[in-house]
């Protein structure tokens, strides 16, 4: 074996490991129950996700735009949003600590709590 083909199976391996312990990290449940939802860098709830009743809460964003978020069931997501992109709507519901729902355009995040 060459050292060429030595390096990529090294490559192969290290990247295949890491994808490994990504998803088993990423697919842990979170180890505390509080979620924040922040804006432009300030926390503007921040709550017992376990507690909540169900509830919508509509964010008004700076650049005129908004996010609906959707409390039900004890899950959160962004069920509406005015953003072009919408990806914080096809992120689904809040379920790990390493990703949190974003919205990029409205400076919005939904996060686990540290």
């Amino acid at each position: 074996m060459n050292k060429k083909a030595a390096a990529l199976g090294l490559c192969i391996g290290i990247v295949l490991i890491g994808s490994v312990v990504w998803l088993v990290l990423g697919s842990q449940k979170p180890h505390t129950n509080r979620v924040e939802i922040v804006q432009d860098g300030n926390v503007l709830y921040s709550f017992p996700l376990s507690e909540m009743q169900d509830q919508t809460i509509r964010i008004a964003a700076e650049n005129g735009s908004y996010n609906v978020v959707t409390i039900q069931d004890g899950t959160i997501c962004v069920s509406e949003a005015g953003c072009p992109d919408q990806i914080c709507v096809r992120s689904g519901t809040l379920d790990s600590e390493l990703r949190p729902i974003v919205c990029l355009p409205n400076k919005l995040v939904i996060r686990y709590a540290a």
